[in-house]
């Protein structure tokens, strides 16, 4: 599926390329028959208000919204399981299934990270939409904290939510989250760092532990992100999932 591809390269951190290529992707999704109305004005709309950004700024933006704090983490497990050991099994039994489906990931990527868990989808064709429908409630929250935050990002998140196909209770969801504390400010940011468990002891952990260790922004910059290679042939070149 083409318009998840797509939505897993937006939702992801906006590189030079993705910026270069925004007049592309709006013709793309102008000119889609597999576009529906509704889901081409959000895509639209989300790429228009972007586009007329600097690359700097969006990048900004991004790291100001997806790296400070959990709220609105785009690593799914964290709204699930938190910091607990039940995240680190959960993320070996996805792993499994990636594996299960032909596809191994790059070593530098955690498999619940949503851009990631897209590209997955994009693969399973009319098992998509279940896959999707697994995790709507996340996409739902997710939804929900980004409007609160007036950021564009819950464009994509609605739009994941159509293509789901699962109805959800805006007005209900959004009375649950008006009372939560932000945790993206200095405070709250100092106490998440006291909250966390730190090991000195040299040893690599189980496969839980390791599972659980979350790579930074900048560990994604230093290359492609979301690198699938043929689980088949382990030696094959990486290369990342094309909209092609």
């Amino acid at each position: 599926m083409k318009t998840l591809n797509l939505i897993s390269r937006l939702l992801d951190y906006p590189s030079d390329e993705l910026v270069a290529n925004l007049d592309e992707l709006t013709r793309w999704v102008a000119e889609s028959s597999d576009i529906d109305t509704a889901l081409r004005d959000k895509l639209l709309a989300f790429i228009s208000y972007f586009e007329r950004m600097d690359a700097l700024d969006w990048q900004s933006e991004y790291d100001g919204l997806f790296e400070r704090g959990r709220q609105v983490s785009l690593h799914l497990f964290e709204h699930v399981h938190g910091e607990s050991r039940d995240r680190g099994q959960a993320m070996v039994d996805l792993m499994a299934r990636y594996r299960s489906a032909g596809l191994a990931l790059n070593e530098r990527e955690l498999p619940d990270y949503l851009p990631t868990y897209l590209e997955f989808c994009a693969t399973q064709r009319e098992a998509a939409t279940e896959w999707l429908a697994e995790v709507s409630h996340v996409l739902a929250l997710l939804a929900a904290r980004l409007r609160e935050k007036d950021s564009p990002y819950h464009l994509l998140m609605d739009a994941l939510l159509q293509l789901s196909g699962v109805e959800v209770d805006v007005p209900a969801l959004q009375q649950r989250i008006a009372g939560e504390e932000p945790d993206d400010t200095p405070e709250a940011l100092d106490k998440i760092w006291e909250e966390e468990a730190v090991s000195f002891s040299g040893t690599q952990g189980s496969a839980c532990d390791q599972l659980t260790m979350r790579p930074s922004e900048t560990q994604r910059r230093d290359g492609q992100p979301l690198n699938w290679v043929n689980a088949a042939d382990q030696a094959a070149p990486q290369h990342r999932a094309s909209m092609e």
